[in-house]
């Protein structure tokens, strides 16, 4: 492919970083656990102690990393930021633009499995006229993208975003789909670049409008706001943590990897649906190629900065972020895809308080990890809203 703004890039580890890794492993030094609690305080130290194992003598990076580097990857400067990012053309008759974007905590690799259903879908019992261009960044200061510059910058990820399919990959028109940070992130896209986006695909409503409660809600609306008090409570001290002292926990976090994977993996059993069995929805493997990204591009204190960003706006960032909502997404057609492990259960009416919302899917099973844990089905999904839009 020829284009001059942007550089092919290949993910290698070296191995200095490979060696280091197995050095503290073989060092950890582990912590206690009060004989029955398991994951009742946290991730349990017997699973994070027997995942460690297999982490120094059954996991190979150099496979998972030469699996990874089969996808097209690229890097591109975006308004000064080195932004990595894959690019799949799809095998189809007229091939529609669409950009993928993750949350927290994971990175590109969380649309591994539903890329090729989606540039490809002829070869997964879908049509070729529904084939993607697909384009999966990593947000900054995630996976091999560039760390931020300063304080603030998830306001302007849309902006890059934006910037990236038009000016860069030279499409006028194209869709967008998220998650997690991936949902704040393509609502503030449909909002400032309603010109360009054609349409948006969602797996839940971005959790920063649970700040603007209505004095009207409906039943199915209180039920939703105490939910969300009710896990705040129990499942919330994380954000808290990195919102407000993220560099306190990013050091302890960036020099184990015993302690970083104790970090990661309990979120990845709590958000699933997994039924408290983490490895029936993701493999020791799948789980350690999250950790390895996050661990080899030292991806974890930069990770932590769109929760510090997003808790410690100032007002003048509000009221510009106000005048751009007030402008708005509200006209983009948008669509939801709601998985019933999810962290959040919004019902159709506190999504249509903000979006367009033209399709509501609610799964028959799956959880925050949608594209992991069910890529056919969210793969179905995108492909089924996204189908009138191609004209």
């Amino acid at each position: 492919m020829q284009n001059d703004k942007i550089t092919p890039f290949t993910i290698n580890v070296t191995q200095d970083v490979l060696s280091d890794v197995q050095l503290r492993l073989q060092n950890t030094r582990w912590s206690y656990q009060v004989e029955g609690t398991k994951w009742d305080a946290g991730t349990d130290l017997n699973y994070v102690r027997e995942l460690v194992a297999y982490w120094q003598d059954g996991y190979d990076w150099r496979k998972q990393e030469a699996a990874l580097n089969e996808f097209a990857h690229f890097k591109s400067v975006v308004d000064e930021i080195g932004i990595h990012f894959i690019y799949e053309r799809g095998k189809g008759p007229n091939p529609f633009p669409l950009i993928l974007t993750h949350g927290y905590p994971d990175s590109f690799y969380r649309f591994a499995k539903i890329i090729p259903m989606l540039t490809d879908p002829a070869s997964y019992g879908g049509r070729a006229e529904d084939a993607f261009d697909v384009v999966v960044p990593d947000l900054p200061g995630y996976g091999f993208s560039d760390r931020p510059p300063e304080i603030g910058g998830v306001f302007r990820v849309n902006d890059f975003w934006a910037q990236l399919m038009t000016e860069i990959l030279g499409y006028k028109r194209f869709g967008a789909h998220g998650g997690d940070w991936g949902s704040t992130i393509t609502e503030q896209l449909a909002r400032s670049h309603a010109d360009s986006v054609v349409a948006i695909h969602l797996t839940d409503v971005p959790f920063g409008h649970i700040m603007q409660k209505p004095d009207d809600p409906s039943p199915a609306e209180k039920k939703l706001f105490k939910h969300n008090e009710e896990w705040l409570q129990k499942e919330g001290a994380y954000a808290l943590i990195q919102s407000s002292k993220p560099q306190s926990l990013a050091q302890g976090l960036n020099d184990s990897p015993a302690g970083l994977a104790a970090w990661l993996v309990e979120k990845f059993r709590a958000w699933s649906d997994c039924g408290g069995d983490i490895e029936t929805r993701f493999t020791k493997d799948e789980l350690l190629t999250h950790i390895m990204i996050y661990w080899a591009t030292e991806s974890i204190g930069p990770s932590f900065l769109t929760y510090y960003d997003f808790a410690n706006a100032g007002a003048l960032t509000w009221i510009k972020e106000g005048v751009k909502k007030w402008a708005g997404s509200s006209k983009v057609p948008a669509a939801f895809a709601l998985f019933p492990a999810d962290i959040s259960r919004p019902p159709r009416e506190w999504a249509e308080r903000f979006f367009n919302v033209q399709r509501w899917t609610e799964m028959p099973r799956g959880g925050h990890f949608a594209a992991m844990e069910e890529p056919a089905l969210l793969a179905e999904d995108i492909r089924a809203w996204f189908r009138p839009f191609r004209a």
